[in-house]
């Protein structure tokens, strides 16, 4: 079959053309921007680019099959020649993953506000290591990967994070309902995407939409710590299995502790310990994300789980060594004055628990956290006054330019200005910026000899802000 992606070039199109390639497929695709690392990725792996979405161009490729991205939308010339000719079956990249690449096999699906990518990442890797063979996608960079996608083979489960996002502007259901768990992670629970969902229960009716689908035969793993998630309803029809740090959890994280040299702590099922461990990855966040990776690679591994004791018949996973994901507290200068990190948060828990987590590995450090709000809620207004309060958790907060300020009414827009008296009354020192470019000047200028981390948190580019500060620093004596 002959497939072309509109869109080609987002990190899950671009992973999914991939694998749609290994399968055999001819595949082709366009973007705006045809740009590395994603554009190497394809054309090494045979894939046809197209710059642009010139209708001819999809056309004269003769495709048999159009995959249209989620950052497609209405007004795009190769999506209007298909609605207005009808030549061309299309479908959503979440239909396609489930369709074509999940297909029969049983699918373990990470969902959640939080923690979706690191948790996905960290379960392939645990499954490989026990002698499995997934398939999987990752909806980033990993480091403990040979790459994002993988096809896998046999019976082996397929590892995919589950986005509540919805799947194309034709189809508004959320990408995860195309999935079908068998293992469902169900990691956390908040409201989030505001461009989409009215509320945190709008939010919570597509989980519960999940839940249904899980089969009588399969998981449902559950954060027993997160009260939205115990506010889901009920499903009894599936085996439910709640984690986390509470005594009511079946999988308790005990004793955990973080400081420079790294982070431990243990897990216990019936008041015995199955593992100890010793890792470098941040966070009490992260040891909710390993616990629900070690306990999703013991189920896929048993036939019949026995709940006294489902550890004795699966080959435990050892995740001392393992690095996660690019761009989550990722690690881009480390001097003795300054340390410059890398991070994808971009809603105010993700950023109130790294800077814990920082606060803990570097103490006496002074922090400076800047924030590029970027994301369609971050944009807005909805989480002004909680995105202030988690970055008080810093020293020094510094606010990058609003992304796309002017798509914004002014009465639904963040406000940089009222962030940063928040966080000065909160005795903390704070700054705005107009020009991303203004924020990048102003720090090349600051940094001086005091012991400093610098943190960037951004789901996009920061419009080449960290490259700059981070070569900055690099060669700066």
């Amino acid at each position: 079959m002959r497939v072309f992606f509109i869109g080609v070039c987002g990190t899950a199109m671009g992973n999914a053309a991939v694998l749609l390639k290994k399968l055999g497929h001819k595949v082709a695709g366009s973007d705006a921007g045809v740009y590395p690392p994603m554009s190497d990725v394809l054309t090494d792996a045979g894939i046809d680019l197209f710059e642009g979405f010139e209708e001819n161009q999809m056309l004269d490729w003769k495709p048999d099959r159009i995959v249209v991205g989620n950052a497609v939308s209405r007004g795009n010339p190769q999506v209007e020649r298909l609605l207005r000719t009808r030549e061309i079956s299309f479908v959503s990249l979440p239909q396609l993953i489930g369709e074509d690449l999940i297909g029969d096999r049983p699918s373990l699906v990470v969902a959640g506000t939080h923690g979706k990518t690191t948790t996905t990442s960290l379960t392939a890797y645990a499954l490989e290591q026990v002698g499995s063979s997934p398939g999987y996608l990752v909806g980033g960079v990993p480091l403990d990967l040979a790459s994002g996608n993988e096809l896998g083979g046999g019976e082996s489960p397929f590892v995919i994070e589950g986005d509540e996002y919805d799947s194309a502007f034709f189809d508004k259901r959320s990408k995860f309902i195309h999935y079908r768990p068998r293992i469902l992670v169900l990691n956390n629970l908040e409201f989030d995407h505001g461009d989409i969902f009215r509320d945190l229960q709008d939010i919570s009716r597509s989980f519960s939409h999940l839940l249904r689908i899980v089969p009588s035969d399969g998981y449902v793993l559950l954060n027993g710590d997160d009260p939205n998630l115990l506010a889901l309803p009920d499903a009894p029809w599936t085996t439910t299995i709640s984690v986390g740090q509470g005594e009511a959890n079946d999988l308790r994280i005990v004793d955990f502790e973080e400081d420079s040299e790294g982070t431990r702590f243990r897990l216990f099922w019936g008041g015995e310990e199955v593992q100890e461990v010793e890792w470098n990855m941040p966070g009490l966040f992260n040891a909710r994300n390993l616990a629900m990776a070690f306990l999703s690679t013991v189920l896929a591994q048993v036939e019949e789980l026995d709940l006294n004791d489902p550890f004795s018949s699966a080959a435990l996973p050892d995740f001392s060594a393992c690095q996660g994901v690019k761009r989550r507290q990722e690690i881009l200068v480390d001097k003795e004055s300054l340390v410059v990190l890398s991070d994808f948060g971009h809603h105010p828990t993700a950023i109130e628990g790294t800077l814990g987590s920082l606060r803990a590995r570097w103490p006496g450090r002074r922090i400076v956290a800047c924030f590029e709000p970027r994301s369609n809620t971050a944009v807005t207004n909805v989480f002004q006054d909680r995105f202030a309060d988690a970055l008080s958790l810093a020293d020094v907060a510094l606010l990058g330019a609003v992304h796309r300020a002017e798509k914004i009414p002014e009465e639904k827009r963040i406000q940089p200005e009222a962030m940063i008296k928040r966080i000065e009354d909160a005795g903390k020192q704070g700054r705005s910026f107009v020009q991303n470019s203004e924020l990048a000047d102003y720090l090349e200028n600051q940094l001086g000899d005091e012991p400093t981390l610098l943190v960037f948190f951004s789901n996009g580019s920061f419009d080449g802000v960290i490259d700059r500060v981070a070569k900055f620093a690099l060669s700066s004596p």
